[in-house]
């Protein structure tokens, strides 16, 4: 007893050493050391921040086919490589028509806002891309009321700055969307194809489930049956062995 008494005291004495020699350690450490680790947390902290407040960018063209008379989006988008970079940017978009041989500079979105500069598309563009931040990678805008002389070709300029911890580098990223303006909207094959692959899928599962319901119908069918033939079978081998019976009964009685 003794023994085991003194084996505890023992263990307890070295656990409270070791705490002791852990908290000496973690008040002695070298000030570098303790930078580097600040250094560490903030940056953690602040990839948390990023991957919290930043959703996934994807690059998806814009359509090409509007219907005049009615509204069209001309899709503009340009994704950082590295979306943890702080960044700010402006965006122009440039519009050249049909049998023209330059650009025309028609729209502009900086940290003030949108400005029209082309007459041609005064109250008639919106900006439909990146709100309530300078770090702008949807850049699209929307045209209202489009008209024939609205074919051809625009280009949607991204002026980025990157801003790094110790320098800043700026980038330009441009993009081309081919509009193209009919008076009726057509059917492009994609749509096409997944309508009678939508009809193709609806067919095969209900022969599918026609199929399952009759073999279902037939095994329960037969199912029943046999029940029937089992039950005639011992109806009959009791009629069989009570008129046995009755027989011997008579003929005992005789």
């Amino acid at each position: 007893m003794r023994g085991i008494i003194f084996a505890t005291q023992k263990n307890s004495t070295s656990l409270n050493n070791l705490l002791i020699h852990q908290k000496e350690r973690i008040a002695y450490i070298s000030p570098g050391e303790r930078t580097n680790r600040d250094k560490e947390a903030i940056f953690f902290r602040r990839a948390v921040k990023l991957s919290l407040c930043h959703g996934a960018c994807s690059e998806v063209d814009s359509d090409t086919e509007a219907v005049a008379g009615k509204g069209f989006k001309l899709g503009c988008i340009s994704c950082k490589m590295r979306p943890e970079v702080e960044a700010s940017a402006t965006v122009n978009w440039y519009f050249k028509a049909k049998g023209e041989a330059e650009f025309a500079h028609i729209y502009n979105y900086d940290e003030e806002g949108p400005h029209i500069v082309d007459e041609r598309f005064e109250e008639r563009v919106d900006w439909n891309g990146s709100k309530r931040s300078q770090d702008i990678q949807d850049a699209s805008i929307y045209l209202f009321n489009v008209t024939f002389n609205d074919s051809g070709t625009y280009s949607c300029h991204f002026h980025r700055l990157l801003t790094y911890e110790f320098y800043e580098y700026q980038t330009v990223v441009s993009k081309l969307v081919h509009l193209k303006v009919v008076a009726k909207a057509t059917r492009g094959t994609a749509s096409i194809v997944s309508e009678v692959m939508m009809y193709v899928s609806i067919i095969g599962l209900q022969a599918w489930l026609y199929i399952e319901m009759v073999y279902c119908f037939r095994k329960i069918s037969a199912a029943g049956e046999e029940a029937l033939r089992e039950s005639a079978n011992a109806e009959y081998l009791a009629i069989a062995s009570e008129s046995k019976d009755n027989c011997a009964g008579v003929q005992v009685a005789e």
